[in-house]
Parts: structure tokens; sequence; C-alpha cells
């Protein structure tokens, strides 16, 4: 098949930087542009990209491409892939939109939209229906889909099995989660080392919103949220990659732990289905070993790396409706190559607005 044409903005950052380095080596997608703030627009990216922070080279056919500024009078795709800080993205993602793009956002800003689809393609590829409903509200050519906070997404992936088949009452979740979520230049090494922080700004109330308009149903041309209730408490930790996760449930049915567990390593979601490229055979993996997951085995787990959710230490709680586990997950893995999966499953779907 002919390769997607895409564009990446806010390519200088972290997050571009990654993406640009998973849609290099995707057999679907071909980068034509790259954008970035004026301070870097009119640069060799090799050039604008002078901290890149990957283990590898910058790639051949990127480090000595034009950095453009974000603008869709400069780019040169329909499909946008937008690694952008919140604050800047509300105004571009939307330029964007109204220029016709389909844009693929990692930023915040548009997440909690009642229009706009908040997506994990094994869990809610339905919510894409509001795609149609944000175009009629907006009068908008192009659209919006965003993807999830990392923290969320671990999260919702081992809920929604548990959600469809036994029912959830009450949801608590206590996270560990990894310097390298905060960015860089991130959390200083003398508050990190030897500590543990125990706030993340937002991020708890990102969690507990965001799973719960993943997991809920769209009704009357929005998402009706999931009924379930949900504390959450998020902590940062001194492990460099992969989110943590200890998570209690009380479901509405009574669990069976070696049920639950069959029925959390048997999930597949559309993205496994449709065999992409993207997506690990198994979203969930769910190990026996009483001492695992842990973060430096299990982070880059899966027949893609680090696209997997890990659980373990599935055990019953005090009564037969309760029960819990342990769940470790590989940031940025998930989070961005979520674009590459989702655009994936979008692309059938949305192909003749290319």
């Amino acid at each position: 098949m002919k390769k997607i044409d895409v564009s990446i903005l806010g390519c200088t950052g972290t997050v571009g930087q990654r993406l640009i380095e998973m849609v290099c080596n995707h057999p679907w997608f071909n980068i034509v542009s790259i954008a970035a703030s004026e301070r870097s627009a009119s640069k060799k990216y090799k050039e604008a990209a002078v901290n890149w922070h990957l283990p590898m080279e910058i790639p051949e056919e990127i480090k000595d491409m034009t950095v453009v500024n974000t603008d869709p009078r400069e780019t040169r795709a329909h499909l946008v892939f937008s690694a952008l800080p919140s604050d800047i993205a509300k105004d571009v993602e939307k330029n964007f939109a109204e220029a016709g793009c389909v844009v693929a956002s990692n930023a915040s800003a548009y997440r909690m939209e009642k229009d706009v689809p908040l997506v994990i393609p094994e869990v809610n590829p339905d919510h894409l229906q509001l795609i149609e409903v944000q175009k009629e509200n907006r009068g908008w050519d192009g659209y919006i889909v965003t993807d999830p906070n990392c923290t969320t997404i671990g999260l919702a992936m081992v809920l929604k099995p548990i959600y469809d088949r036994f029912g959830l009452d009450t949801v608590y979740v206590s996270t560990m989660q990894a310097i390298s979520g905060a960015g860089l230049p991130g959390v200083p090494g003398l508050l990190i080392t030897d500590n543990i922080i125990p706030y993340i700004k937002d991020e708890e109330k990102k969690v507990m919103t965001e799973n719960l308009k993943i997991l809920g149903k769209i009704k009357d041309g929005e998402v009706k949220f999931a009924d379930f209730k949900i504390a959450v408490s998020c902590n940062r930790v001194p492990v460099i990659d992969g989110h943590t996760e200890t998570v209690f449930i009380k479901t509405k049915e009574p669990v069976d732990v070696e049920e639950a567990k069959k029925v959390l390593s048997e999930f597949k979601g559309e993205p496994q289905k449709l065999n992409l490229p993207s997506a690990p055979k198994k979203p969930i993996i769910v190990r026996d070993e009483e001492d695992r997951p842990q973060p430096r085995l299990d982070r880059m787990a899966g027949t893609v790396p680090g696209m997997s959710v890990t659980v373990g230490r599935v055990r019953q709680g005090f009564d037969e409706n309760l029960f819990c586990f342990f769940n470790i997950y590989w940031l940025l893995s998930f989070d961005e190559n979520s674009f590459c999966v989702s655009i994936n499953y979008w692309y059938p779907i949305t192909r003749n607005c290319y």
C-alpha cells in the first residue's frame, strides 16, 4: 500500500523526538514535514534538535529536513501528529482541524471536550463516532482525536475487561510513576534520589476523569461517563522508565481470581483483530511469579516491546467482590506508539478524509 503522508508538530521536544523515531520505522507512514516554534523554524532538524534525547541517532531522512512553523499553510500533510505543549495546542490544533487536517493529539487541551474522542484503540474505538459530531458542532472540515495521559492508559487497559465481565463498583489506585514521565529537565536529582514525592500536579484528576470518559458509553452525541467510583493517589519514584500501579477493585459481581486472570490474559481489542503493525499480540500479559512484574524486567514486555501492560500479584481481597493486582507499563512507548496504533485503526474508517 502507498504510505500515508504525515506531519509532526512539536518535533523538537521529547515526545516529538519519540514520534519521529517511531513513525520513521512504521510501514504505513511517511513524514513529509516537521514543525516547531518560530525559534526552530527554517533550521535543519539536526540544528533545531540540538538536545536529541534518544539513544539512536536522528533518522537520516529527517536530520536535513527543514523545520517549518506550526501553521497548516506550511505543512504538507492532512494527517498531523501533535506533540505540542497543551497551552500551545489549544489554538494550533484548532487551526489545523479548521483547515481540514486530521489531528492526532498527545496534548491534554481537548481531551475532556464533549465532542472530542479520547481513545485507547483496544478499549473504546467506538468513541470515534464522535468525529462526525465534532465536525458538525464546530464547522470544521477536519477533526481532533486525543490519546490519554500516560497513567490513564495502563489503568484503563486492565479495567476494560474486568468492567465488561464483572462490572465495577469502586477502584482504588496508587501509582509509582517513573521520573521520565516528568519530561525534561525532569525532577531535580536531589529531590528524587532516595525519595518518593507524593504529588504530581493535576495527575490524580486526569486519571480519574479520563478513565471515566474512556470507559463510558456514547449517548446522544456525547460520552456518558462510566458509573463506577475511582480514587487515585499519584507518586513520583526514583525509577527511570515504567509506571507502576497498585490497584484494588470492588466489582459488582463476585470474582474468582483465576477467572479474572484468564479474562485479563485473553483480552484483545480491535488492533489485535486487525493485526495492525504497531499492536502487540497480547495487550495484557499476566505473570504468576510472586515478585513480578518489575519495571526493570517488564517495561519492554510484549511482541511490540513496551506496548503491553504486565499484570501480576493478582489476589483475592477480604470478600468475593474484592481483588487486587499490580501492573506495569512503559509510558513513552504507550503514549507515543498509541498514535501509530490509533491511526492504523482510524485510517480504514476515515480514509475518505485524505
